[in-house]
């Protein structure tokens, strides 16, 4: 997606969990072009690893939102960093997952204006083999949705879950009501992207921006002792070259329908020494 997209197609990039220093390294680097060579009118970025594999700091969050990204998205490590709970009172680009329970700090959705129009941004988590049992994310979405669809048609979901099956389930079932439905969490990204036939595009996992040499971003020896020898080890996030991975999408911005999506993988060539 190279060429610029028309006045009436809002074009939103989605990058995957942000893994520790490589990653924010990279995206601090290479969002800024990313946006500029693709012509991006929306950018989000899955942030719930960044801090050293665990969570989120408000100063990386910061970082991140410095570096381009409209909306910062995360999962269930969003809570790992207890700086972080107060400061989602004093940011509503950063979101946690929407289907937990009500008191909850912070919001699971957000709108925002564009020069091409309205974006709604829902993070939501699966209960699939999650540690967390939430509430249910269809049931949570169907009146999440419809309240965001009063506001705007254009509305990006971003699917924290394990399970292929629950993502997959989740796109089908939102497909005509939200503009696209991309996974996060598992750090491997999917090659399975398409335009579902009621206008929703849908990724089962985007990927990560981190360590290409890693078990899905942490360091590789400390990931085979512990399923050789089953003992709890404390794993270090992977240093080495490092792949920005996520999604490109062009949107309708007047019935909210994809009109195309895109894998994206881009290498960074710089330096994660003293990281």
């Amino acid at each position: 997606m190279t060429d610029a997209p028309s006045d009436q197609t809002i074009r939103i990039l989605f990058l995957g969990d942000v893994m520790g220093d490589p990653g924010r390294k990279a995206v601090a680097e290479m969002l800024p072009r990313l946006k500029e060579e693709l012509h991006i009118d929306f950018a989000i970025v899955n942030g719930e690893n960044s801090a050293g594999g665990r969570g989120i700091t408000p100063k990386i969050a910061i970082g991140l939102m410095r570096a381009g990204a409209a909306v910062i998205t995360t999962g269930d490590h969003v809570w790992d960093q207890k700086e972080i709970v107060p400061y989602f009172s004093e940011e509503p680009r950063l979101l946690r997952p929407v289907n937990y329970p009500a008191g909850t700090p912070g919001e699971g959705t957000l709108v925002l204006e564009t020069k091409k129009g309205k974006v709604g941004v829902i993070n939501v988590q699966g209960r699939t083999f999650m540690k967390m049992l939430l509430e249910n994310p269809f049931t949570v979405m169907d009146e999440v949705v419809a309240e965001m669809r009063k506001e705007t048609p254009v509305i990006f979901v971003d699917m924290h879950s394990e399970t292929t099956s629950e993502k997959m389930a989740l796109g089908w079932y939102l497909d005509g009501r939200v503009s696209a439905v991309v996974g996060t969490h598992t750090h491997v990204q999917t090659a399975d992207e398409r335009v579902l036939p009621n206008g929703t595009a849908f990724l089962c996992d985007a990927g990560m921006c981190g360590p290409v040499d890693s078990c899905i971003g942490m360091e590789v020896q400390t990931a085979i002792e512990r399923f050789t020898k089953l003992l709890p080890s404390k794993g270090h996030v992977a240093r080495g070259q490092v792949k920005l991975c996520g999604a490109v999408v062009d949107v309708d911005a007047t019935t909210g329908k994809a009109l195309k999506i895109e894998r994206l993988q881009r290498v960074w060539h710089g330096s994660t020494e003293g990281a």
